[in-house]
C-alpha cells in the first residue's frame, strides 16, 4: 500500500496558464495509478504468502476484498482521468488537483483497513503511514504536512482504541496470541506513542529540509529568470546592431558593384583587383550577418508560422540549391523519399533552409568525385531526414560541439576559412522549435551523417 504514500506528490497547485505544469500533474497522476496496480498485486501476493507459508489465521477474504475495491477505484480513477485529459479545457488544472487530493483520504482509509485485518497495532506495515508524511513534507506546506500527520494518527488511534475496547475484532498476526499488543494496554500505549512520535518527527525533519530546498529553489528560479531576461536583452541588441550592419553592407555592395562592372568608367587592373577583393569580403560578411540575424530572430520569436506542406517538394527545392555546385565539383548527389512520407506540419521555409544547409555543408567538405546522399523515411512517430557524405569527417573530440554557435571543427577551419559557424546552430534551433531533434555521426577521414527528426502531424 505504499502507493498511497505517493499521492501527495500531486497535491501542488497547477498554474492554469502553465501547460507544462498541467501536463506534469497529469503525468504524476498516471504514475500513481500505475504504482497502485503494483500495490494491489502486492496485497494478493502477501495474503497468499501469509496463508500458505506462515499459516496465519487472518480474514483473507476481507483482505482480498479491500485489494479488489482498491483496484476498482484505481480503474475508475484511470478512466475518469483519461476522459478529463482528453477533454482538456481551462478547468483541467483544478480538476487534476481535486483528483490528486481525493486519493489521500481514500488510500489512508484502505491502508487503515488492511492494517486492522492483518494484525492491528503489531503489524509492522502500519508504518507505511510515514511515507505520506515524508512526501507531503517535501511537496506541501508545513501546515498541510502536520494536518496529514494528524489525520494519519487519528485513524491509527481510532483503530487501536476500537480493537482494545472490543468493539472491533482484533486479528492477531503473531504466531502466539500472547504476543499480540491488544492483550496488553501498556504495550498498546507504547506502540501508539511510538507511532505518533515517528509521524511528527518525520514531518518536522522533512519540512525543515524541504523549506531550505524551497528557498534555494526560489533563488535559483529568480536567477534563471534574470539570465533569461539578460539573454533576451542581448539578443535584441544583436538583432538591432546586425540589422544596421546589414544595411551598411548592402549599401557598400551597391556602390562597389557598378564600379566593378565598369558602369562608372574603365577601371585599371590593379584597382579592379582591390575592388574585387573588397566586394568578395563584403559578400562573405553579408552572409555571416544574415546567419546571425536568422538565429537571433529564431531565438526571439515565440512561435513560427507553421502549416502542412509537402516534404518531398521541399526536399527537391533544397537539392536544387546545391545541385549546380555539386555538379561543378563532380560530386554525385542523390536523394530519395520513402513511400508514404510527404505531408508534414511545420515551417516550410526553415525546414528547407535546414536541409539545404546540411547538403551545402556536405558538398563543401567533400572532395571532388565524392558522394552526397539524402534519404527521407518513416521513423515511427517522426520523419527522419539523413544526409551522408564521403567528406573529411569530424574529429571525435569535436563532434559533441558542432551544433554550438560559432563553433567550427579544426579540419573545417583549415579547409574553409570563411565559414560562419552558425549554420548548424540554426538547424538545432529549428529542430527544437518543431519539437524534433538533430544530431550527427562522423569519423574523421571517412565522412559524416547528419540527421533531422521531425514529428509527424499527429505526433506534433
Amino acid at each position: 500500500m505504499n502507493s498511497s504514500s505517493k499521492s501527495s506528490h500531486c497535491s501542488r497547485k497547477s498554474d492554469p496558464a502553465d501547460p507544462a505544469a498541467t501536463a506534469g500533474l497529469a503525468d504524476s497522476l498516471y504514475w500513481l495509478i500505475r504504482l497502485r496496480w503494483f500495490a494491489v498485486a502486492g496485497i494478493f501476493c502477501a495474503a497468499l504468502f501469509a496463508r500458505g507459508a506462515l499459516g496465519l489465521d487472518l480474514p483473507y477474504a476481507r483482505v482480498c476484498a479491500i485489494a479488489g475495491a482498491l483496484g476498482v477505484y484505481n480503474l475508475a480513477l484511470r478512466l475518469y482521468l483519461g476522459r478529463a485529459a482528453a477533454a482538456g479545457g481551462p478547468g483541467l488544472p483544478s480538476l487534476l488537483n481535486r483528483l490528486a487530493n481525493a486519493q489521500i483520504p481514500l488510500d489512508l482509509l484502505a491502508l487503515t483497513a488492511l492494517v486492522h485485518f492483518t494484525g492491528g497495532v503489531e503489524n509492522p506495515f502500519s508504518y507505511y503511514f510515514v511515507f505520506h508524511m515524508i512526501i507531503a513534507s517535501v511537496l506541501l506546506s508545513r501546515r498541510a504536512s502536520y494536518l496529514q500527520a494528524a489525520a494519519a494518527l487519528l485513524l491509527f488511534l481510532l483503530m487501536a482504541g476500537m480493537e482494545y475496547s472490543g468493539r472491533w475484532a482484533h486479528y492477531c498476526a503473531a504466531s502466539s496470541p500472547q504476543l499480540c499488543a491488544r492483550a496488553d494496554a501498556l504495550r498498546l500505549l507504547g506502540a501508539c506513542a511510538a507511532f505518533a512520535s515517528t509521524l511528527f518527527i518525520a514531518v518536522y525533519m522533512a519540512t525543515s529540509i524541504a523549506q531550505k530546498l524551497r528557498l534555494k529553489e526560489a533563488h535559483l528560479r529568480a536567477a534563471n529568470e534574470q539570465l533569461r531576461e539578460k539573454d533576451k536583452i542581448k539578443s535584441n541588441y544583436v538583432l538591432r546592431v546586425t540589422h544596421d550592419i546589414k544595411e551598411h553592407l548592402a549599401a557598400i555592395q551597391a556602390c562597389l558593384d557598378p564600379v566593378l562592372h565598369g558602369v562608372t568608367g574603365e577601371v585599371a587592373p590593379a584597382q579592379r583587383g582591390l575592388i574585387q577583393r573588397s566586394y568578395d569580403r563584403t559578400g562573405k560578411l553579408m552572409t555571416f550577418v544574415k546567419a546571425l540575424l536568422e538565429i537571433t530572430r529564431i531565438k526571439l520569436s515565440r512561435k513560427m508560422e507553421t502549416g502542412n506542406f509537402s516534404l518531398r517538394k521541399t526536399a527537391e527545392s533544397a537539392v536544387g540549391h546545391v545541385a549546380e555546385r555539386a555538379a561543378a565539383r563532380k560530386i554525385r548527389l542523390s536523394w530519395t523519399v520513402g513511400h508514404g512520407v510527404d505531408q508534414i506540419h511545420g515551417s516550410q521555409i526553415y525546414i528547407e533552409e535546414t536541409i539545404a544547409g546540411f547538403l551545402a555543408n556536405a558538398v563543401k567538405y567533400t572532395p571532388e568525385g565524392g558522394r552526397v546522399d539524402m534519404t527521407i523515411g518513416d521513423a515511427g512517430a517522426s520523419v527522419l531526414i539523413r544526409v551522408t557524405d564521403t567528406g573529411m569527417g569530424i574529429p571525435a573530440d569535436e563532434l559533441p560541439h558542432i551544433f554550438e554557435e560559432f563553433y567550427r571543427a579544426r579540419n573545417a577551419r583549415a579547409a574553409e576559412r570563411t565559414g560562419t559557424g552558425l549554420g548548424l546552430s540554426i538547424a538545432r534551433e529549428v529542430a527544437l522549435r518543431h519539437k524534433g531533434r538533430v544530431w550527427a555521426e562522423s569519423r574523421e577521414g571517412e565522412g559524416s551523417a547528419f540527421y533531422l527528426a521531425l514529428p509527424k502531424p499527429a505526433a506534433a
